[in-house]
């Protein structure tokens, strides 16, 4: 019999590959307000922040905030991206099918960018009333708000749920939920994950079902 009763999957980066390409949208648009940042930059400093966090810092290293419509642009840029080349994390629809536990996905996009993600990759169907954001709670990741939020609602304890994320700051969420997380170390080199907090990382999405057999 497993430890767990729910598995709480992170969206962006860990179902849906989308981090590469909305983040060479962002770093872009950064550059054109004069902040010369990487796409590295932007895993480093961005990645797993809500868009509030994010915009909070570029108002801090702009002296000032961004112009009226950035978020707004930011959007339909990353939109048109998502559209264009988005993909399912490589294993991920075999290894939903395979895994032995009910899941759900709890993210700080928002609803909107969930349902638009998961419904480009044909995920959508899998989590239709299992989708939980930092849009329903009162502060994002790194806050354990939204996670908790998602074992309330689906009447499973904290300690008994399982986190899949793939950022720092998802990692430092799910721990202080009272949660094990393990770490997705694909694009995250496994010891930023590990010294946040999770418990093992992985780099293959199939392991996960048979990992959780032998748990």
């Amino acid at each position: 019999m497993s430890v767990f009763d729910l598995v709480i999957f992170d969206c962006d980066g860990v179902l849906v590959d989308s981090e590469r390409l909305t983040n060479r949208v962002f770093a872009a648009m950064l550059n054109e307000l004069g902040l010369a940042v990487t796409l590295q930059d932007m895993f480093d400093q961005f990645v797993g922040l809500s868009m509030a966090q994010c915009l909070r810092q570029i108002e801090e290293r702009l002296g000032m905030p961004p112009p009226a419509g950035f978020e707004a642009a930011y959007r339909r840029r990353s939109q048109a991206a998502l559209e264009a080349g988005l993909t399912v994390v490589p294993g991920v629809p075999a290894m939903l099918a395979a895994l032995p536990l009910p899941f759900c996905v709890a993210s700080n996009g928002s609803h909107g960018k969930m349902r638009s993600t998961l419904g480009l990759t044909g995920l959508l169907p899998r989590f239709e009333t299992r989708m939980f954001s930092a849009q329903d709670v009162a502060l994002p990741k790194p806050a354990p708000d939204v996670f908790l939020h998602a074992s309330r609602s689906l009447g499973v304890a904290p300690a008994r749920c399982l986190v899949i994320e793939d950022t720092p700051t998802g990692v430092r969420a799910g721990a202080a939920a009272g949660m094990t997380v393990w770490g997705y170390a694909a694009l995250t080199p496994r010891e930023n994950l590990m010294s946040a907090g999770a418990a093992a990382t992985f780099v293959d999405m199939a392991e996960l079902p048979g990992r959780l057999a032998r748990t």
